[in-house]
């Protein structure tokens, strides 16, 4: 019965390795198929073909299921979403004939049908009728595809199953079974996640390992109900039924310590008929790995809070605010280049804080009341509260703060870099997700303090905490790209290496002439894969834990790897 052995890969449910685009699984199922065969029923196959620049070429296409026009495929189709575009599928249905081509005859097609992957996802559960050639209706025929979405949060779990003292259901030889698996969702309809391959004259199985995503066997709800089906193979589609159990994730779970997990199959049939009916055997759950996967959206939907904090840069190489040319001047009809880069980085953060409260400091200037240089300062003046009310807050402080400070120097970044350290290490106590600071330093030159820099980068990288750098003006930065490790590892003078790269420079002239969701698009992109890799390296999970992770049932006993969601070196 090879047509079910191919029917799903190890790891189709995954759909590779997670990226930070958004990854949606498709399962198909026809009913009323058209039967083009005369002895037989269809032998029916989807095939799903995308468009590209207005040529259609297949993406993959299901397996094959013998003799059925109800089919219930086992294949997971695994696509990237983009939200900014119309992505063009089509699914065609046809009568497989043996080894002959797909399409060389008219009566191998069942039907097709046409739409996006928008939706697919927008309606989650879509059902359409088929049509064959110039718009024909093929019948009755309908095709259901259902959507989910892989945010490359709920990871995977491995399963060993292997089964004992099956039923004989053959009359010369023995069964050959195989397992099937079903999701029940909330509206109690049946979701097939898992076919097994079948193994051949066999009445204690063991089949082959299986990999499949947590969202498509429960919906991450380990109280979800499965129902696991064993069947007799035929060659001609028409399987004997042995029997079925009901389990749940949880259960799953609970195998660990040598022990293992076992169900009765039963044939409620026979248990009705037979008096001292037992079971028709026993499945066995022998091993189970589960690999959870999170993702940035996970944490930042966990209640994770994102603290901006802004650092500006007052040293008197920016020149006189009050003359034009300053980089410091502010012009009533445009915003100068500190202000660009502070609200298009800021107006993105400010989303992910929830009372819209960000602190605002300065750096190189002289101060009042006495006039003395400071390399972190509240720009409000206020040392108690340097926290100001939303992006416009800020822009407000900066405008006051101007003509009452000095312009000074030197630019020093390694006092205000070690007190945001400082203030993310204190919160690293609570050991939960809860919160992750960015800090955006915005300067016009070379920091003089580079060694002191380094140190308290290396530092910092310890701490849930992401530096981004915006070089403002026409000065060199070039001795400022040492400190983006993109280039290689960021080492303190001591020679100790950052734990995780966390910073992003970039010169604002490069973005000057496109739009400030550019700029903000460049320093922002690695913050998640920061964020992610930070908590992964210190094995925290998202709050809440999708699903629980500090349930005893659910990790205790369990081999479990923590994998994050994008590339990262922890």
């Amino acid at each position: 019965m090879n047509d079910i052995q191919d029917a799903t890969s190890p790891g189709a449910a995954l759909g590779g390795p997670v990226a930070c685009v958004s990854k949606v699984e498709l399962r198909v199922a026809c009913k009323a198929l058209l039967d083009r065969d005369t002895l037989n029923k269809s032998d029916p196959c989807v095939i799903l073909m995308v468009q590209n620049q207005g040529q259609w070429t297949e993406l993959d296409r299901t397996e094959v299921i013998k003799s059925n026009l109800h089919p219930v495929f086992a294949k997971v189709f695994t696509l990237d979403y983009y939200f900014e575009e119309a992505q063009k599928l089509r699914f065609e249905v046809y009568d497989i004939h043996g080894t002959h081509s797909i399409g060389t005859r008219d009566d191998d097609f069942l039907g097709g049908v046409e739409c996006t992957l928008g939706q697919i996802v927008a309606q989650k559960k879509m059902v359409k009728p088929l049509f064959l050639k110039y718009a024909k209706y093929a019948g009755k025929s309908a095709i259901t595809v259902h959507a989910e979405e892989i945010s490359g949060n709920n990871g995977y779990v491995e399963l060993f199953f292997c089964a004992k003292k099956l039923d004989d259901k053959d009359l010369f030889s023995k069964s050959d079974p195989f397992l099937e698996i079903y999701r029940i969702n909330d509206d109690g309809t049946e979701q097939l996640v898992h076919r097994t391959e079948v193994i051949k004259n066999n009445l204690n199985p063991v089949w082959e390992p299986f990999k499949v995503s947590l969202i498509s066997l429960c919906s991450c709800d380990e109280d979800r109900k499965l129902k696991c089906l064993v069947w007799d193979s035929d060659s001609r589609g028409k399987h004997d039924f042995i029997g079925e159990f009901y389990a749940t994730f949880r259960e799953m779970q609970k195998i660990g310590g040598g022990s293992k997990v076992t169900w009765d199959c039963i044939n409620p049939k026979y248990k009705l008929k037979k008096k001292n009916y037992k079971n028709s055997g026993v499945v066995i759950l022998s091993d189970l790995k589960l690999h959870r996967v999170y993702s940035f959206l996970d944490y930042i939907m966990g209640g994770c809070q994102i603290h901006f904090t802004v650092a500006i840069d007052f040293t008197a190489s920016n020149g006189d605010p009050r003359n034009s040319c300053s980089l410091h001047y502010i012009n009533p009809y445009q915003p100068n280049e500190y202000l660009k880069a502070l609200i298009a980085v800021g107006e993105i953060c400010q989303d992910y804080d929830s009372d819209k409260r960000f602190s605002a400091l300065g750096f190189g200037a002289r101060i009042p009341p006495n006039y003395e240089v400071s390399h972190d300062f509240a720009i409000n003046f206020n040392p108690e509260d340097d926290e100001c009310e939303e992006i416009q807050g800020v822009v407000e402080a900066y405008q006051n703060c101007l003509p009452k400070i000095q312009l000074y120097g030197p630019t020093n970044v390694s006092p205000i870099i070690s007190r945001i350290a400082k203030l993310s290490a204190g919160e690293e106590t609570i050991k939960d997700a809860s919160r992750y600071h960015i800090l955006l330093i915005l300067t016009d030159g070379v920091v003089t303090d580079m060694a002191d820099t380094r140190e308290a980068i290396v530092r910092a990288s310890y701490q849930p905490l992401s530096i981004i750098i915006v070089g403002v003006g026409n000065a060199d930065f070039t001795d400022m790209q040492i400190l983006d490790g993109d280039d290689g590892v960021l080492r303190s003078p001591k020679g100790e290496p950052v734990l995780r790269d966390i910073v992003q420079f970039v010169p604002f002239r490069d973005f000057k002439t496109a739009s400030p969701a550019a700029l903000a698009k460049c320093v922002l992109a690695e913050v998640p894969n920061q964020v992610v890799e930070y908590y992964s390296h210190k094995a925290i999970c998202p709050m809440p834990p999708v699903p629980s992770c500090d349930s005893p049932t659910s990790l205790a006993n369990t081999p479990t790897e923590s994998l994050p969601a994008v590339g990262t070196t922890a």
